[in-house]
């Protein structure tokens, strides 16, 4: 039997553009002329290996590299796949000093490469997949954990007034039309009937907790979505922005305390392992690092919220299985991600039970 791949060799890197993603090099490098500033050529594309829902590639320059994000072709779901929001988002942060790649241009006219894109730079850092951090040391890895807590809050601090993001989302009811969102969303991609998800579709909605707050939120915050820098334990670029939206920071922050609940295979999650001998904090450490920098006492209801986000990573992994079916997947690891539906629903089940479902 083949020895699966880790993630990161999975992932990570880049590959040579794949028939169906090939772009008009001739059309593209005149607009980057037009468009990006100290733009020169000759133009080299690669395609990033990940990118599960955008087609993203790496521009190699003589003088530089850059990231272009696009929509993929085909028929597409309502609202995804905006890569105009990710360029509004890091266009608002970057001049405030917080981590993202420095955004170079938009471009809405489909017929450069086929569809709206962005151009971005490429941060070089490190981009890790495994929440151990097995090539880290124990003061590496509280580091690393307490930085990337710290870069979260730091986020969810930001006034989006000041930084011009008051229309950046609905006002409001967050989880409420986060839900019916996705559960939209999820039926329209549904490839089987799961009688949990069914009932989760009901029952979310009746008991969302109390005490909404408004942010700026990233809707995807994971290790392997940003990069750390080289040598030192810090966050350097936040990537992936394509979920952002103004809602409650406690949708982004228990998603990011998920790691500690989901099954360690390798990837993110921590579920079942002593993280203390490893230096990296506890679940309880990690709500009170985030509470004492974003002025809270404390996160009532943790299981509905876990409920609420394995929920909600089994809707987006069902778009994923209906775009696999209807042929505009944009990862060849698309198939793989949809064997994950059934034990989400199973997960955000029993989270919903412990929170009180019947």
């Amino acid at each position: 039997m083949a020895e699966e791949l880790r993630p990161e060799d999975a992932f990570s890197g880049v590959k040579p553009v794949e028939e169906r993603h090939q772009l008009d090099q001739a059309k593209l490098s005149a607009w980057l002329e037009a468009n990006v500033e100290g733009f020169a050529g000759p133009l080299t594309l690669n395609q990033f290996k990940g990118g599960q829902s955008n087609p993203t590639y790496q521009l190699v320059t003589p003088a530089k590299k850059y990231v272009l994000r696009k929509k993929p072709g085909g028929k597409l779901l309502p609202s995804a796949h905006a890569v105009d929001r990710e360029y509004r988002v890091i266009s608002a942060l970057y001049p405030t000093g917080f981590p993202v790649a420095r955004p170079y241009a938009l471009c809405t006219d489909d017929s450069i490469v086929g569809a709206i894109f962005y151009v971005m730079e490429m941060v070089e850092g490190r981009i890790l997949w495994n929440g151990r951090l097995p090539d880290c040391t124990n003061e590496e890895r509280r580091a690393i954990y307490e930085h990337k807590i710290a870069t979260l809050a730091q986020l969810h601090n930001t006034d989006v007034e000041k930084v011009g993001l008051s229309d950046f989302g609905k006002p409001g009811n967050y989880f409420a039309r986060q839900i019916d969102r996705w559960s939209k969303q999820y039926k329209l991609s549904e490839t089987q009937t799961i009688a949990k998800m069914d009932r989760l579709i009901e029952w979310l909605p009746q008991t969302i907790p109390p005490g909404e707050r408004i942010s700026v939120v990233h809707g995807d915050y994971r290790l392997d979505n940003m990069v750390l820098h080289a040598t030192e334990p810090r966050v350097i670029a936040v990537l992936d922005w394509e979920l952002s939206t103004l809602g409650d920071p406690l949708g982004d922050f228990t998603y990011y305390l998920m790691n500690w609940v989901m099954p360690s295979d390798g990837r993110a999650g921590l579920g079942g392992i002593d993280v203390a001998p490893l230096g990296i904090p506890t679940v309880e450490e990690v709500v009170k690092l985030y509470c004492d920098q974003t002025g809270r006492t404390s996160i009532d209801q943790l299981d509905w919220y876990f409920a609420y986000n394995a929920f909600r990573l089994a809707c987006i992994l069902q778009g994923i299985a209906g775009r696999v079916r209807d042929g505009t997947a944009a990862s060849a690891h698309a198939t793989e991600m949809v064997k994950r539906i059934g034990p989400l629903s199973d997960a955000a089940y029993m989270y919903a039970e412990r929170a009180g479902l019947k």
